[in-house]
This record gives structure tokens, sequence and C-alpha cells, in this order.
């Protein structure tokens, strides 16, 4: 059985310490102290859980730094035993779960024994032809079997119903989803006293789904749960919108602001610091880089396609540039853009309206290169050239002084 209160582990580890008995670490961190996540993913099957798993290890770094905890991504399995579990707080599943029985069974056992999880839309898949695992999907994720999915991928209305949760502390009533495709279960998960569901699809928000054959028009769907006996959260997000015919993202799974909020506070609560999350303070002035110039939007146009350029820095509003937590770069109440979120060398950079997808994200690495992980490039100033009104591109990454930026601090 899980012991569903982290008291009752403490006094019995106290207990056997006097017995002289050793006992492992304990996996939950202390309120006030930093903890640990490690990510396991797979990241090879179905473009649009790759770009997510991509997206994921590039934005949880960014909020591991601004509140308090370190993670680590990696698809070895393997280290999924008692010995390495012991230095994390928090597991998350991104686009699969462990399949070899050691695996499972250190799982398990760091589970059973207070550690959080955080798990992600593929990673409780399981058909007829999947792996059984009976207590990890029947009674661990309460799901049994996959049952059906709505297509193709959408922006939900997700109704809170369970207010009282550390994870759901401080939002709304209702809430706007990311866009994802969703599953539904085998079980009934209303019908298992063990679960609490955290979220599920407001009424006002049917139909989903844009094929009329895999629309859903009305019932109950679970999307965010927990399991009353374990501090795990499951989101039922994580299967971004895609172009397959050429591999291009067109959603994010962290545009939608209360849905991060949401992430967030799960996995604070998971780690044993339930608690509101406020959200990082939002860095907002010029972005300076190759021979002293700024980022610029062409004529402080604020149309979409609007040229992104090289100028001298001016302090107008054309280079005031906002580094948003979900990963953006804003000005003028819009967002650097990839240019029809081309990915190969030379595409050029504009001005778009704001629209989560992979063509505005943007990860500040620490020698000052700008990365754009949907494409794998970086922002580069056209052939080196630093006259004014020099447009900026993608690039391969290079060590070329037009390559190197400095963000607001």
């Amino acid at each position: 059985m899980a012991r569903p209160r982290r008291t009752a582990l403490q006094l019995l580890a106290a207990l056997l310490l006097l017995l002289g008995v050793e006992v492992a670490p304990a996996h939950h961190a202390r309120a006030d102290t930093p903890f640990n996540v490690i990510a396991f993913y797979d990241g090879t099957y179905d473009a649009a859980h790759i770009s997510f798993v991509h997206e994921a290890n590039a934005w949880f770094p960014q909020q591991a730094a601004a509140n308090g905890f370190t993670y680590t991504a990696t698809n070895d399995w393997s280290r999924l035993n008692a010995s390495e579990l012991s230095h994390y707080q928090v597991v998350m599943f991104l686009d699969n779960y462990p399949q070899t029985a050691a695996e499972q069974s250190a799982f398990q056992t760091y589970m059973n024994n207070g550690g959080g999880w955080i798990g992600f839309h593929v990673a409780a898949y399981n058909d007829t032809s999947s792996n059984g695992w009976s207590w990890y999907h029947q009674t661990f994720l309460g799901t049994g079997l996959f049952a059906s999915n709505s297509w193709g991928p959408t922006s939900e209305t997700l109704k809170i119903e369970d207010p009282n949760h550390p994870a759901t502390a401080g939002l709304p009533a209702t809430i706007t989803s990311s866009v994802s495709e969703w599953y539904s279960w085998q079980n009934d998960l209303r019908q298992n006293p063990a679960i609490d569901i955290l979220a599920s699809l407001d009424p006002s928000t049917f139909p989903v789904g844009t094929d009329p054959n895999q629309t859903w028009y009305s019932g109950y769907y679970p999307i965010v749960w927990s399991n009353r006996n374990y501090h795990m959260v499951y989101n039922n997000f994580g299967h971004n919108a895609m172009d397959y015919s050429t591999n291009t993202t067109l959603s994010s799974t962290f545009a939608s602001a209360d849905q991060n909020k949401l992430l967030l506070q799960e996995i604070k609560w998971a780690a044993g610091q339930a608690g509101p999350v406020t959200p990082p303070t939002q860095h907002t002035g010029p972005v300076t880089g190759y021979a002293g110039k700024c980022m610029d939007v062409a004529g402080a146009g604020s149309a979409n396609g609007t040229a992104v350029q090289l100028y001298d820095c001016n302090g107008t509003n054309a280079q005031n540039w906002t580094v948003g937590s979900d990963g953006t770069l804003r000005a003028l109440g819009k967002c650097l853009d990839v240019t029809s979120a081309g990915t190969a060398n030379g595409t050029k950079l504009q001005l778009w309206d704001c629209n989560g997808t992979g063509a505005q994200q943007w990860v500040a690495e620490s020698d000052g290169h700008l990365k754009n992980p949907s494409s794998g490039r970086y922002v580069d100033v056209t052939n080196g050239t630093s006259a004014n009104g020099t447009r900026l591109q993608i690039w391969d990454r290079n060590s070329n002084a037009w390559q190197l930026w400095h963000l607001p601090a």
C-alpha cells in the first residue's frame, strides 16, 4: 500500500533509526530548500510528441532557474533505479513510461516511499498491444486502457474541479488550455475514490476536435488529476499541433499562462513544497548585439511581417523587448517570429501576433547565443554586416560575434 502522508514516513524512519536500521534518504525536500527534478523521455515516436519533448526540455530549465529547482532530462531509462532516484524529489515522464521489470519496480518503490511524479499525455497511453502494467494503469493512474482521442489538436476551456488542491491555488474557475490532442479512458475516474480530478473539459467547450469522425460533442473528460495515495499529477496535454508534411510545429504546450501556473504548482506540490507560484518577473529593455547595436523593429511598425533588424540603439519602443516566461521575446505587443516557421539557414526574423508556436520560442544560452529550439538554429545578423537595417535571420550556431546577444536583465 502507498503511504498517503509524509509525516507517517518520517515517524517510521525515526523509529527505524532508533532501532539501528539504516534508512534510505527521504525523497521529499523541505519547504524552504531547492529540489531536483528528473525527466525521462524517448523522443522517437510521433512528430507531435517529439515536438513536445524538445519544447519541454527548453522550457523547464528556464522555469527551474526561476522557481528554485533543478531540471535534468534523460532518455536513459536505466537511470530509473533506487540509487539514481535518491537524488531527486520529482520524476517526470514526458512521452512514455518504464518498460522493464527492474525500472517498473524501482519507480513503484519510489512512489510508495513518498516520491513525486508528473506525467504527460502519452505517458498514460495503454491499448491492447501495449505493455500491461496493472499497478501503473489501474492502481496508480486509474485509467485502465486507452479508449479514444479527439482530433485534431485544439485549445479548450478547462473547469477547475478541485480549487482546494495546492496545484490549483489562485486559478480562476475555468482556464484556457494550450493546444493538444485529448485522450479518454476505459475507466470512469469519478468512480475511483483514490482519484482527485483537478480539471476537466468544461461543458461550454464542446465540440472538441476538428475531424467530424473524431470530435467529442458531449461527455465528461478528466484532463488533470491526482491519486490521493501518492504525490502525483497526470496531465492529459503534451501533443502539439503539427504540419506533418514539413515537420513544422504549429502550437506550444506552454502557450497558456494559467496552465503553466497549474503545472508549476503541481511540480512544487509533488516535491513537498505546496504553495502558490508567483510568475517570474518579466525583464524589459533593449536586446543588444553585434557592433553595439540593437535588435530593432523596422520603422517601429506593428503589422504582422514587419522586419526585425540591426540598428543603432535609440531607446525607442521599437527596441524595447520583453523576455516572456513562456520563452517569447515581445515588442510592440507582438512576438519575435521565424518567418513561416522556417527551419532553413537564412530564414528571416519578423514581428508577428503571439501564437505559442515553436517559431516564437527562444532560449538564451549562457555564452550569449539565442536559440530557436524548433529549428535548432540561432539568431544571426545576415552576412555579419553591421550596417543599420541589416536583417536578422536564423543560422547554424557559430562563434562569430554577430550571433551574440545580451537580453535585458
